[in-house]
């Protein structure tokens, strides 16, 4: 039931206690557009010391609860979309581990959002969402409990800032409203230095000269998106956030390096996935 990950692969996080239709809804029409592959996976974590406590019934009962996911959620994505390519694989792994060593080869890892608390992402063994985004090699969805429709012309939103994380976020983000045919909508979000030499408006000025100038090849690379530049003033959160309220996705660029714990994807990436309602796509450098 296993196989290599192709590298044009979208892979979807099962979670067999979960609701998932939602996030491979979304996964399998983005499969779709790009004329990639689908592999749903669920991973199975270890048994315990064996030594003291078989835990050999629970680790049965999770397999056969995974298998009987993975069989629903197949035959699930081949009638929502019969042309792509669907696959699965039951894993042997805790389930971020897993999901974030399949990133070195797929295209897109999708996710449903399980909106822990910050205390319950650190100490859940089911937490995938911060792990899994901050150590993914490939981009990363995380789609909310709740299906978005967009009440306004459909369009995306990307938080640019003149680093190479949001320059990687800007060029996916391009490629994403091209598919989609949508418009976007490029946002940098400036917080006034306490002290500064210069004025407050030459420092916004410089900001939108920035934004202008980072976006510059990417209108000539896709010209039919419509593109709109933005300068607000105030947190990057909640100012990307309230932006995106209807949009289809937000896009934003991973700051964080993983870390020996998994948990670093950087303040904004983290502050999208609890406040934002659309899908967070955390696109990593590189």
């Amino acid at each position: 039931m296993t196989r290599t990950t192709d590298r044009h692969d979208i892979v979807v996080g099962i979670d067999p206690v979960k609701n998932w239709h939602l996030s491979l809804a979304w996964a399998a029409d983005e499969a779709h557009l790009r004329g990639m592959g689908l592999r749903l996976v669920v991973a199975v974590p270890p048994q315990h010391d064996t030594q003291h406590v078989d835990d050999t019934p629970r680790h049965l009962a999770q397999r056969r609860a995974g298998t009987e996911a993975l069989r629903t959620a197949l035959a699930w994505a081949d009638d929502r979309q019969p042309a792509v390519k669907t696959t699965s694989s039951l894993l042997d792994g805790f389930p971020a581990g897993a999901l974030a060593g399949l990133s070195h080869e797929a295209g897109m890892i999708v996710l449903g959002s399980r909106h822990l608390s910050r205390t319950e992402e650190f100490l859940s063994a089911g937490s995938l969402v911060v792990p899994v985004t901050a150590k993914a090699r490939c981009p990363v969805v995380v789609v909310g409990d709740a299906e978005h429709i967009t009440q306004e012309t459909p369009y995306l939103v990307v938080g640019v800032d003149g680093s190479e994380f949001s320059r990687a976020a800007l060029a996916w983000a391009f490629e994403e409203a091209d598919l989609r045919r949508c418009a976007l909508r490029a946002m940098a979000v400036w917080q006034p230095p306490a002290l500064s030499l210069h004025s407050g408006d030459t420092l916004f000025h410089a900001e939108r000269r920035l934004l202008s100038e980072t976006t510059a090849g990417w209108v000539e690379q896709y010209p039919d998106v419509r593109l709109t530049h933005e300068v607000s003033i105030g947190s990057p959160v909640e100012t990307l956030a309230d932006a995106a309220e209807h949009a289809l996705a937000v896009v934003i660029g991973r700051r964080g390096r993983g870390g020996y714990t998994g948990m670093r994807v950087g303040s904004v990436v983290h502050g999208l996935l609890h406040r934002a309602h659309c899908p967070v796509i955390t696109v990593p450098a590189g």
